[in-house]
């Protein structure tokens, strides 16, 4: 028998476009496999000579799903540039804004992109394992969750005008104050969001009981693990330093972000425009990390809300205390995190600063820009927005490492060992190549940013001979 290759392409249920070729040996065994992300956007060669203050503008357009992230990162890289600090009501704000972004996009992921595979089964027909399949299995828990993604974007329209793509924060604070009246509605909901939330992870740590075993092997595999942490070792998204641990889970670093240059490199691989970032500390490929929900649970000591923290102890526990490696993992940590930002929205309502219109320090005429980095947990993960500028404060160069890169190794991998577990070659089936791209799915990648598909997306694997002879094909 000759040697052959099957290609996913696209993998469906994430954001932007990528794909999978698996290729298999003489016998029909997998062989190997790679996670290919083809496209190029180039943005950051496209924005220098660009005024850095545009920044908070511009680059909340790479993205549709998680704007906000982008935008509050290069608001905090432009408060670097122009070395003013903004009052504490504008943090305040700005984390508010962030806590509703996570919540949607949290939502967002876990109800309509991930529950297909673990409500109805990674074997069920397509036509059935979807959005749309919830809704007719379970109307009410679809509603709920349009609900608790309704909830985080209107926290982000009532400060930013808008729900997607807002104008909110600037170099220096942000542009507008939180009304009494806004702050009143949001907190009159949040009670009935927590509850959601808790339900979702009751469904969630269910599913694991249910399915122990798939949950421990599927995609599990050692990595070094980074995220955010304040002064005491607890969960942070908006703001402190950068925390890695190695694959037993020692702490081998924490740095300020601005230092993240000196700590983290990337690694260039010819089957796909999507670099890879590793900590220089541990070289390539063993400096390999993850980030996003599963990353920063396995880097924190506490969470420091009391419902959520509840939830990580439990979490800790799924492997003896140590790391958890398994990738599926990653939505039951998806969802203490949205835990989490549901209190810290009470916490943040709760500060008498919230209601303060000292929103601002203006940048000085004086001071001429420089370079700024900022850094916050996005979603999926760290995300780095580095800009330096002329004496005009025009740049001169821009790096991002956005949140699914950093996780592109993983990727790769995961989607790798599933492949290897699951396919068999000679006879191909729907739901094998389904688990390969749940595998991708659990990492809620967002590939292209704001790139999007219009109509149909379908997906196409087709198994062919070594002399191009079509052997078999699946297609959806």
């Amino acid at each position: 028998m000759t040697a052959r290759k099957i290609t996913i392409e696209p993998v469906t249920r994430i954001e932007g476009h990528g794909r999978v070729t698996i290729h298999l040996n003489e016998s029909g065994s997998v062989e190997q496999t790679f996670f290919h992300v083809d496209e190029f956007r180039g943005l950051e060669k496209f924005c220098e000579g660009r005024p850095y203050y545009e920044m908070v503008q511009i680059t909340q357009r790479i993205c549709g799903i998680c704007p906000v992230s982008h935008h509050l990162a290069a608001a905090k890289a432009c408060d670097a540039v122009a070395r003013v600090e903004p009052p504490r009501p504008a943090k305040l704000l700005r984390e508010l804004m962030h806590m509703g972004q996570t919540v949607q996009s949290h939502a967002l992921h876990f109800f309509h992109l991930a529950a297909p595979d673990l409500l109805l089964g990674f074997d069920a027909d397509p036509v059935d394992r979807n959005v749309f399949g919830i809704i007719r299995a379970n109307p009410e828990l679809a509603l709920k969750a349009v609900n608790l993604r309704r909830y985080g974007q209107q926290i982000i329209e009532r400060l930013g005008g808008k729900r997607i793509h807002p104008n909110f924060a600037l170099a220096g604070g942000v542009n507008a104050a939180l009304t009494p009246r806004d702050r009143q509605e949001i907190a009159a909901e949040l009670d009935a969001m927590i509850a959601i939330a808790s339900e979702a992870i009751g469904i969630m740590k269910g599913w694991l009981e249910a399915n122990g075993d798939t949950a421990a092997g599927f995609a599990s595999f050692p990595s070094a693990y980074m995220g955010l942490v304040d002064e005491e070792g607890g969960l942070q998204l908006y703001s402190g330093e950068i925390r890695v641990r190695d694959r037993q889970g020692k702490f081998i670093a924490q740095f300020r972000p601005e230092h993240y240059l000196a700590h983290v490199a990337e690694h260039v691989e010819s089957w796909s425009y999507l670099k890879f970032p590793y900590y220089r500390g541990l070289g390539w490929p063993n400096g390999f990390y993850r980030v996003g929900p599963l990353g920063r649970l396995n880097v924190i000591d506490k969470i420091g809300t009391p419902k959520a923290d509840e939830e990580f102890r439990t979490f800790r526990s799924a492997n003896g205390g140590g790391p958890v490696e398994g990738s599926l993992y990653y939505h039951y940590a998806r969802l203490i995190e949205t835990l989490y930002c549901l209190e810290r929205i009470g916490q943040l309502l709760d500060d008498p600063d919230i209601l303060s219109r000292d929103l601002r320090t203006s940048p000085s005429e004086a001071k001429i820009p420089g370079q700024g980095v900022g850094v916050i947990e996005a979603p999926r993960g760290t995300l780095f927005h580095d800009y330096s500028t002329d004496e005009n404060g025009l740049l001169t160069r821009v790096n991002l490492i956005v949140a699914t890169g950093n996780n592109n190794w993983a990727m790769h991998t995961a989607a790798g060992m599933v492949a290897k577990a699951c396919v068999d070659g000679n006879r191909l089936t729907e739901g094998m190549l389904n688990r390969v791209e749940a595998a991708i799915r659990c990492y809620d990648p967002c590939l292209s940013c704001s790139t999007h598909a219009l109509g149909q997306m379908p997906l196409e694997v087709t198994l062919v001979a070594a002399d191009g002879t079509i052997l078999d094909r699946a297609k959806r």
